[in-house]
C-alpha cells in the first residue's frame, strides 16, 4: 500500500473510532480507547458513580496519547470513575465529541485545546450545562479565558526556550524546527520558544505528520538543500526517529533533538542517535486531569487555584539520566 493510501485508510479508521465514540457517549457512557488494549479501568464504573470524558486531539496510532490514556485510566481506577477516552485530530470532530459528552450528562470533562477557537463553543456549552471542565496538554494560553477550572501540562514556550538554551550549550549554529501539524498552537509555541533563546539561526519546516515517509523525505530534502543546518528539532518522538533516518538518507551530519519520549526514543538517546528529549510527562497529564476532576467533585479542590497551570514539564532526558527512566518508558508510562 502506498503512503497516501495508508494515510487515507488510517484517517478513515480513526473517523470510525470517533463515530463509535459519539454513539457510545450518547447511548451508554462506555469507554472507547484510541489505541492498544487496556484493562486499567476495568471495574471502575460503579465505584464513585462519577462519569468523566477525556477528549483529545491526537491521531490514531500516536503512542503519545497511549501514555495520556494510561495515566487517565490509572486515576479512574483509583477513584472509581467511569472513564471515556476519545480523540479526533479534526477540530470540528473534537468539538462534536465534547457536545456528545454534554448530551450524555457526564460529571466532568478533560479536553485538549490544540485549536482553542474551534473548541470555544463546545466548551461553553459544557460549562452552561454545569459540567466542570479542565484542560490538559494544549491550551495553556486559552484555558483561563474559556473559564476552565484548571490546566495540566507543559508551558510550551518555556519548554522551547529551555531547548534553545540547550542547543546553545551544545554549540549548534543552525536549527530547523519540524512542525508536524499546521495550526496546532502548542507546536508553534515550541518552535517560537526555541527561536527566542537560541543564538543561532532557526527556521520552521512544515511536514504532514500523518505520512511518515513524507516526513522523512521532506527533512532529508531540506538537509541536502542547506548543508549549514546542523540541528534538527522535532516535536514528537516518532518524528525524531524519522529525522535520524533523514540525516542518514541525506548523508548529513546534523544532530537531532526532540520533544517527547517513548520506548524507542529511550534507545535512541542511550545510543546517541538523538541528543536529548524534552519530556512533558503525558502519563502525568492524563492522571492529574482525571484526578483533578474527582477532587473537585469530592472535596471542592481547584488545582492551581484556577489561575495558575499545573506544570508537568519540561523534564530533560539525556544520556546522564536515561537509565533511571528506561524502565518506566518500557511500561508505557514515560
Amino acid at each position: 500500500m502506498n503512503p497516501a493510501s495508508a494515510a487515507r485508510r488510517s484517517s478513515l479508521l480513526f473517523r470510525a473510532v470517533a463515530l463509535a465514540a459519539a454513539v457510545c457517549l450518547t447511548v451508554t457512557g462506555c469507554s472507547v480507547l484510541t489505541g492498544g488494549d487496556s484493562d486499567a479501568g476495568d471495574g471502575a464504573s460503579g465505584g464513585s458513580g462519577m462519569k468523566v470524558a477525556l477528549i483529545a486531539h491526537g491521531a490514531e496510532g500516536d503512542v503519545f496519547w497511549d501514555r495520556v490514556r494510561k495515566g487517565a485510566e490509572a486515576a479512574a481506577a483509583k477513584d472509581g470513575i467511569d472513564l471515556t477516552f476519545v480523540s479526533d485530530p479534526d477540530a470540528a470532530g473534537q468539538a462534536k465529541l465534547v457536545r456528545n459528552a454534554v448530551a450524555d450528562k457526564v460529571d466532568g470533562i478533560a479536553v485538549t485545546l490544540a485549536k482553542p477557537r474551534a473548541m470555544r463553543g463546545a466548551v461553553a456549552e459544557a460549562r452552561a450545562a454545569g459540567i466542570p471542565v479542565v484542560a490538559l496538554n494544549s491550551g495553556i494560553d486559552a484555558w483561563r479565558a474559556q473559564g476552565l477550572l484548571g490546566f495540566y501540562g507543559q508551558d510550551e514556550s518555556v519548554a522551547g526556550r529551555a531547548l534553545g538554551k540547550e542547543l546553545d550549550a551544545r554549540g549548534a549554529r543552525h536549527a530547523v524546527c519540524v512542525i508536524h501539524e499546521r495550526g496546532n498552537v502548542a507546536l508553534e509555541a515550541r518552535c517560537a520558544g526555541v527561536r527566542k533563546t537560541f543564538g543561532g539561526q532557526t527556521e520552521n519546516l512544515y511536514v504532514d505528520g500523518a505520512d511518515m515517509d513524507q516526513v522523512t523525505g521532506v527533512i532529508a530534502a531540506k538537509l541536502r538543500q542547506d548543508p549549514s543546518i546542523d540541528e534538527v528539532v522535532t516535536l514528537g518522538a516518532q518524528y525524531a526517529l524519522a529525522a535520524v533516518e533523514s540525516v542518514k538518507d541525506a548523508g548529513d551530519r546534523a544532530e537531532v533533538a526532540t520533544f517527547d519520549l517513548n520506548a524507542d526514543m529511550v534507545k535512541a538517546v542511550r545510543s546517541g542517535a538523538v541528543q536529548f528529549a524534552v519530556d512533558q510527562q503525558p502519563y502525568l497529564q492524563g492522571y492529574l486531569a482525571v484526578d483533578g476532576l474527582w477532587l473537585h467533585r469530592t472535596n471542592g479542590n481547584i488545582s492551581g487555584g484556577g489561575v495558575e497551570p499545573v506544570l508537568t514539564g519540561p523534564a530533560f532526558v539525556t544520556k546522564k539520566n536515561i537509565a533511571g527512566i528506561e524502565k518506566f518508558a518500557a511500561n508505557g508510562t514515560r
